[in-house]
């Protein structure tokens, strides 16, 4: 494994347009297949969870399953509502609707209470999931009706809508974030490197990488189905890792060629470049893929999606490092080289690629005063974490969908016009056939308690599946799905009404579902699972750092670390979306609590990603080590030649995570900042403050149990300022 970034660098340095051909066929082939194949999307039943997911599915093994329903709301314009026009346009839609095959059933139209408006409610065929994709039909009859009907209002809402709306508000946005990464990532670069040509080649490994991880995801769905977040996550970790794993490359690629003064020739230089950054980007991106990896633990399709787009576009960009990269440097080696020749005679300014003067200032408290750097900015990441204690995490549900979305401004104005509308839940029995009778008594007694309830509104209708197995009752609540009184009145059902009536029929299982029900178990299932998940992110953590630096010690600085930046960002996270203080300035409308994905999404996310600026900087600081170079200066030689790279990658990152907070998706803007936020302490002030502090502090104690690293530091310093293919070059080993 140590030696395959070097042979796969030499052979792509030797064959450099073989090496380009054959990446552009291996993207063109992913896709091709990839399309071909088709995606698996994953459905209803791949996201039942908790009991609300055990009664779903007990409601739909008597085909009493909740139908996909949508609700066309008819009202005046202005004024007082004409009744006359009202009914026949509700007439209409009702005839209208009853011809499409998309639809089962049309509702009698139903009169508001204070008279101001009309409801017909139209019952889909098919699950949830698929109605959405097959509403158009439903939507264009209702326009037609509201042309007809000038002086009406007509629209339609419901969950096939809104899921709809809300897909194509998440497109538009990621077309958005797009237009703002891609040139700040492009100027970063050429700040970086002065070269537009250089500066270009990471963001198109980075693109074609995403590409390729595509296509790989659409073949992957057939293994693990995809819950239509796989390119998302694709394109928010596919262009930030893609564009690191370059820089850290080319960074170094850079360096030893201008260290060189023209001695050596560009595939040497990408030989060497291969031997010390490539390995660490083998490691980063391994770390990364197993710190991923463990989301699947956590048995919920929607994270397993997330895990298989960040595993798979996380590999192809290491092998895009690996392979199409070393070639490009060779001929834009060439190049640089024949220009040089052509300015030959000219007066060449000399550049270093030592420490600067900003990051030789950044880092003078911790090499003059560790003790001191150690704890201050220990106590300012403890500070930003300190909110964390009030964290509270809940379902996002449509309730917090941006208004910008036309169904959702009609959702609105429905739950006004018709309160009865707004959360039904269902209590779902199954028994044996000959308890029918029982059961069906038993649930009409919950019924009389919940009328008396005053959570709960209308009249109960109680439903029995053709082999009388199955019982469902539907009962309506006049709150919000998000609101304390729903999540109340379910607690009323689960804990006092279902033990009381049906709960005690001998044999019966038993189980309230509903989107309440929903909103209420995925985070209870989140919080069973996540100490599963978080242990073993730990202990992948340990593992990879521990084979990457043999260093036990450096192993549990890592760890530390990597949970001092979550837990920081995740209290930022708290302090910014719980209060209402920053809706102004980055637009949104604060529900008081974090998506219930968010944490652990941070966490294995950020333990990976804070892998790539361990590895980099640390296999910096060991190579200098392994010289011999006494370890305080190997830290500070080490992290002062790796911070403009640091610095680059971070502005990178923070820039695409960033990106994503002026979506529209609440939950994603969650994501985009406490990620963004995450790279900016661990670069700023885990990376430069915190962990040079450490391990000048230990010093040698850095390294233990490490054999190799003993001798080498015993042993008197060397030169490893040489590069390959000149004379006292000693060779580099960063596993």
């Amino acid at each position: 494994m140590k030696e395959l970034p070097v042979r796969a660098a030499r052979w792509s340095a030797l064959h450099p347009w073989r090496a380009i051909a054959g990446w552009l066929a291996f993207v063109v082939l992913c896709l091709g297949v990839g399309i071909a194949v088709g995606t698996d999307s994953a459905t209803t039943e791949d996201y039942r969870v908790g009991e609300a997911g055990r009664a779903e599915a007990m409601a739909a093994e008597g085909h009493l399953e909740r139908r996909p329903t949508e609700q066309v709301l008819i009202s005046a314009r202005a004024g007082a509502l004409d009744r006359a026009a009202a009914d026949a346009a509700a007439r209409d839609v009702a005839a209208r609707m009853a011809k499409l095959p998309e639809v089962e059933a049309v509702a009698a139209p139903r009169t508001a209470k204070d008279g101001r408006a009309l409801v017909v409610e139209v019952t889909m065929k098919g699950s949830e999931l698929d109605a959405q994709k097959r509403v158009g039909p439903l939507r264009e009859q209702t326009e037609a009706v509201r042309k007809g009907n000038p002086r009406l209002l007509v629209e339609e809402a419901g969950h096939p809508s809104v899921g709809k709306g809300v897909d194509g508000q998440r497109d538009s946005d990621l077309a958005l974030s797009e237009k703002i990464t891609l040139p700040v990532t492009l100027i970063t670069l050429l700040i970086a490197f002065g070269s537009l040509i250089t500066a270009l080649v990471p963001v198109l490994l980075a693109l074609s990488s995403i590409a390729a991880a595509m296509g790989l995801s659409m073949i992957a769905s057939h293994v693990s189905p995809d819950a239509g977040v796989g390119n998302n996550v694709i394109l928010l970790i596919g262009l930030a890792v893609g564009v690191d794993y370059t820089l850290f490359y080319l960074k170094r690629e850079r360096e030893e060629r201008e260290r060189s003064g023209g001695r050596i020739g560009p595939e040497a230089l990408v030989e060497l470049a291969a031997a010390t950054s490539g390995r660490a980007v083998v490691v980063a991106g391994l770390a990364v893929v197993a710190s991923t990896a463990t989301l699947y633990l956590a048995s919920d399709v929607i994270f397993s999606s997330l895990a298989t787009g960040t595993v798979l576009v996380v590999l192809v960009a290491v092998a895009s490092s690996l392979t199409v990269l070393p070639a490009l440097l060779v001929k834009i080696g060439r190049r640089a080289q024949r220009r040089a020749a052509r300015g030959a005679g000219r007066p060449r300014r000399e550049r270093t690629s030592g420490t600067g003067r900003v990051w030789t200032a950044l880092m003078r408290p911790a090499s003059e005063h560790p003790a001191i750097t150690l704890g201050a900015s220990t106590l300012i990441m403890l500070a930003l974490a300190a909110p964390v204690a009030g964290l509270k995490l809940t379902e996002m549900s449509q309730d917090t969908h941006s208004r910008a979305i036309p169904a959702m401004r009609t959702y609105d104005r429905l739950n006004e016009a018709f309160p009865e509308l707004r959360v039904t839940h269902q209590v779902v029995v199954r028994a044996a056939a000959d308890r029918s009778g029982e059961v069906a008594e038993q649930l009409r007694e919950l019924g009389r308690r919940a009328r008396a309830d005053r959570l709960f509104t209308g009249e109960p209708r109680l439903r029995t599946s053709a082999d009388h197995r199955i019982s469902v009752l539907s009962l309506s609540v006049p709150h919000l799905g998000n609101s304390g009184e729903a999540r109340e009145s379910l607690a009323h059902l689960r804990d006092a009404y279902v033990p009381a009536t049906v709960g005690r029929i001998p044999g019966a299982e038993t189980g309230v579902t509903g989107d309440v029900a929903r909103y209420a178990d995925y985070p209870a299932h989140q919080r069973d699972r996540l100490p599963l998940v978080i242990g073993a992110l730990l202990a992948v953590t340990f593992a990879m750092t521990l084979l990457a630096f043999r260093s036990v010690v450096l192993a549990l600085v890592g760890v530390v670390l990597n949970l001092l930046s979550a837990a920081s960002a995740l209290g930022l996270l708290v302090l910014v979306f719980q209060g209402e203080w920053a809706e102004g300035l980055l637009d949104f409308h604060s529900t008081g609590t974090i998506g219930s994905r968010v944490p652990l999404f941070l966490f294995v996310i950020l333990f990976g990603l804070s892998m790539d600026y361990q590895v980099f900087v640390v296999s910096r600081i060991r190579e200098a080590a392994l010289r011999g170079v006494p370890t305080r200066r190997a830290v500070l030689d080490g992290i002062g030649s790796s911070a403009s790279v640091v610095t680059s990658a971070a502005v990178v990152m923070v820039t695409v995570f960033a990106s994503f907070v002026f979506l529209h998706l609440i939950e994603m803007k969650q994501i985009g900042f406490v990620l963004a936020a995450a790279v900016l302490l661990d670069a700023f002030i885990v990376r430069i403050m915190i962990l040079p502090s450490v391990m000048l502090l230990l010093g040698k104690a850095s390294w233990w149990p490490s054999r190799g690293m003993r001798r080498a530091q015993e042993a008197p310093p060397r030169d490893g300022g040489v590069p390959f293919g000149v004379p006292g070059h000693v060779p580099v080993d960063v596993r």
